[in-house]
């Protein structure tokens, strides 16, 4: 997965107006419109990689010994695989060998180096650029190795709501509840009921 997303990466950077690489799914959607989308990640001051130290069988359980001194226990993260970057470290991150060969080595199942190498590797290098946060809102409250899955009649209103402004945090220094601009996981048939809501709930045109 981390491969992939360095040649995505690559490709991208090709193109020299491309200042901000946000990763998304097939199965994300947006939560708001693409002026809104745009003007929140090219004004901010931050990047947005999710990084934490978890502490559990998930977290530091993944982390190998045989990866220090390079990567240490304690700089050991885990975080969202979904992204955004700016130019800066995303260059970082496709020419980067030591730590991709350092994960590829010793980051093996059940260690899931797209949810370990990004985090670990920002949070080492551009810790003071990051704001530790995905801009994907996933729902995980069912347990299990993979989030829930929307079906069509799952969409609504309140949902969506609760998406776009269920929580708080901080941008650019001050709070606010614009936290997530993306969703996931909704499946194919949603389409239809997302497309009813788009235009007053998300303004899309």
């Amino acid at each position: 997965m981390v491969d992939a997303e360095r040649r995505l990466l690559a490709n991208a950077l090709l193109d020299m107006s491309n200042e901000r690489f946000v990763l998304l799914s097939e199965a994300c959607i947006p939560l708001y419109n693409f002026t809104t989308i745009y003007t929140y990640i090219m004004n901010s001051t931050k990047t947005f990689v999710e990084s934490y130290d978890e502490w559990g069988p998930v977290g530091r359980g993944r982390y190998n010994s045989q990866m220090t001194p390079w990567v240490t226990i304690e700089q050991w993260r885990k975080g969202s695989q979904w992204f955004e970057l700016d130019r800066e470290i995303a260059v970082d991150v496709i020419t980067d060998q030591k730590y991709f060969n350092l994960f590829k080595e010793f980051c093996r199942p059940a260690c899931y180096s797209d949810e370990h190498y990004l985090p670990t590797f920002v949070t080492m290098r551009y810790w003071w650029k990051n704001g530790n946060r995905t801009l994907t809102w996933v729902d995980w409250t069912k347990g299990g190795p993979h989030p829930t899955k929307f079906a069509r009649t799952e969409v609504t209103k309140e949902l969506l709501h609760q998406m776009r402004s269920g929580i708080q945090c901080e941008y650019n220094g001050e709070p606010t509840s614009t936290c997530y601009l993306f969703a996931r996981k909704f499946l194919p048939s949603t389409l239809d009921r997302l497309l009813k809501f788009a235009p007053k709930l998300m303004m899309f045109g």
